[in-house]
């Protein structure tokens, strides 16, 4: 294949993150962000990620989707990187929930859109956003070669044993719950890059995976394969997050409907936007939290303490549920910059084989590193992750196949 760049769209509600990748080298050739798409107040912010380029940044309306990327087009236009470039060899597209249906990346058509469409109800705040990323691209270069990589794929992988819930099934079959689980594309590329770290191959170690965002979740990753999730039939379930509850007894929604008299609408608000560390101290910033805490806090620390607590839960299920553990990587904004939670969450865990070397704990950067001891029986690392490489590279690898 003569086409080596992959244009890789995350579409929101309101917004579209891109990046432009050169797959010969994995390197990166652009970069942005339109938000705020449908208010006056739009923004769009473009990096060429040639030497010596800087941003560019265009502030105004953008009625919509379809506006956002054809702003993305005349942006990458001006740099000689267009839609309409020969080089340009397919769009991958992030789709949150791919359900049972698909297990890996897939090239769009219309029977793929239909039933992306088919699982709404079962990610209503994502799915819709990704379709109109996709049409909209689809009809700006409808004979490019598109593709959904689908942020619950990795973890379909999973056992009925864990990723059935204990309701009756027929009930369950009906309504399709069950725990799907999300970031699998970070879980991916993270507990492979892992195994790279140690020299060896992803299908000789496992893996405990802790991606910890506003977003959090962890992952069991036996020789390259998810045998657990966190996260399940939505994002909600798991890990304490930055504004989601994470794990909570159902029957607290129950109390709230009908003692507190709240309707389902505002449970999930309270639930999905005002609970996690946000509804614990007021602030989901994990460096705020720690100043606070060295101010002398209580709030900050109790909420610091609740966050640990759960990851500490989800570290030891996970090495009882992967019987050996190989190594435990923290990546994402959390995992990837904070030496405190990194310490914090595997302190007291010696006996597991864990644990954490202050002063390599203490280093900051961009590289994959171990912070364990070198004598540590599980090896301890900070992997940073990189969601659009692996959307690329799953992307640019379908295509390749299939031309």
């Amino acid at each position: 294949m003569t086409a080596s760049r992959v244009l890789v769209l995350n579409s929101g509600s309101s917004s579209v993150k891109y990046q432009l990748l050169d797959m010969r080298d994995n390197s990166r050739t652009a970069a942005g962000l339109v938000e705020r798409i449908g208010e006056r107040t739009s923004r769009l912010k473009h990096t060429p990620l040639a030497a010596g380029s800087g941003s560019r940044e265009w502030n105004g309306p953008i009625a919509d989707h379809d506006a956002a990327l054809k702003a993305v087009a005349e942006e990458l236009a001006k740099d000689g990187l267009g839609l309409d470039s020969p080089e340009l060899a397919a769009i991958g597209h992030r789709v949150v929930h791919g359900g049972q249906t698909f297990t890996r990346p897939t090239v769009i058509d219309d029977a793929v859109l239909a039933e992306i469409e088919r699982l709404i109800p079962v990610a209503p705040l994502h799915n819709p956003a990704n379709l109109t990323g996709i049409r909209t691209a689809r009809a700006l270069r409808p004979d490019l070669p598109q593709v959904a990589v689908f942020d619950t794929a990795f973890h379909t992988t999973m056992p009925e044993s864990a990723a059935r819930y204990a309701i009756d099934v027929e009930t369950a079959d009906a309504h399709r719950i069950r725990r799907y689980g999300f970031h699998g594309t970070s879980h991916a590329y993270v507990s492979r890059a892992t195994a790279e770290l140690l020299g060896r191959a992803p299908e000789e170690v496992n893996v405990i995976v802790l991606h910890l965002g506003n977003g959090a979740s962890a992952s069991a990753v036996r020789g390259g394969v998810c045998v657990d999730t966190s996260m399940g039939l939505t994002p909600l379930e798991g890990l304490v997050m930055g504004t989601r509850s994470g794990d909570t007894d159902p029957a607290v929604i129950f109390h709230l409907a009908r003692v507190g008299k709240m309707s389902i609408d505002e449970i999930d608000t309270l639930l999905n936007k005002r609970s996690g560390l946000v509804g614990l101290c007021g602030d989901n910033d994990m460096r705020e939290i720690r100043r606070r805490i060295d101010e002398g806090d209580a709030r900050a620390k109790l909420a610091f303490d609740i966050y640990v607590h759960r990851l500490k839960k989800y570290i030891g299920a996970y090495c009882a549920v992967l019987g050996r553990v190989d190594a435990v990587a923290f990546t994402a904004g959390v995992g990837e910059n904070s030496a405190e939670v990194r310490a914090a969450a595997v302190a007291g865990l010696e006996t597991l084989g864990l644990a954490v070397d202050d002063a390599l704990n203490a280093v900051r950067g961009d590289e994959p590193r171990l912070i364990s001891p070198p004598d540590a029986r599980v090896a301890v690392g900070v992997v940073p992750t990189d969601e659009e490489l692996e959307i690329a590279a799953q992307t640019y690898a379908l295509v390749e196949r299939t031309n």
